[in-house]
């Protein structure tokens, strides 16, 4: 664990990327609500929409950040949208082809996922690619990231790292 966090203990950068991984509620007086779509911030990147019975479901980002401390760190905002409302959280994540890596919440733990960028995407990880693509390679947000296999061997990543996640349970109140 601590090789993973190391490179991202940069004075304020865990705290702040840790503090700001859970998700909040996007209050009433930020705006009605009535229609989470009318809502949408500039620069919104969709990366999933779905259906449901309730009505219509969004995953996108936004914000994304370099870190002034360490450049290979970068902070983006998640955006959930539901058909009640929207949920926003800050993911961390570090672009560095040695150790790509994206720390978010899961509702008090915390989850540390070393990443694979170039190598095989699935269902499971799909998401977490496309939120690293998103914040690390603005330019490739959007895209599939199982078609950036290239891209990726071009920017230095190797297509050979192992993932894994790690959960570390939050402090119970």
């Amino acid at each position: 664990m601590a090789r993973s966090l190391a490179p991202l203990v940069a004075p304020g950068l865990l705290v702040v990327g840790l503090a700001a991984a859970g998700f909040w509620p996007v209050s009433a007086d930020q705006g009605s609500l009535s229609n989470p779509q009318e809502q949408r911030p500039q620069g919104l990147v969709l990366l999933r929409q779905w259906q449901t019975m309730e009505g219509e479901h969004a995953i996108g980002v936004y914000g994304a950040k370099v870190d002034p401390a360490e450049a290979t760190a970068r902070t983006i905002v998640v955006w959930l949208e539901t058909p009640t409302g929207v949920k926003l959280a800050t993911d961390t994540l570090r672009c560095s082809p040695a150790a790509p890596m994206r720390l978010t919440r899961q509702g008090r733990a915390l989850l540390i996922k070393e990443l694979n960028p170039g190598g095989g995407v699935t269902d499971a990880n799909r998401l977490d690619h496309q939120i690293w693509w998103a914040a690390c390679f603005p330019a490739q947000a959007g895209k599939d990231p199982a078609t950036l296999g290239a891209v990726a061997r071009q920017l230095g990543y190797s297509g050979q790292l192992r993932e894994q996640q790690q959960v570390l349970p939050g402090n119970p109140r």
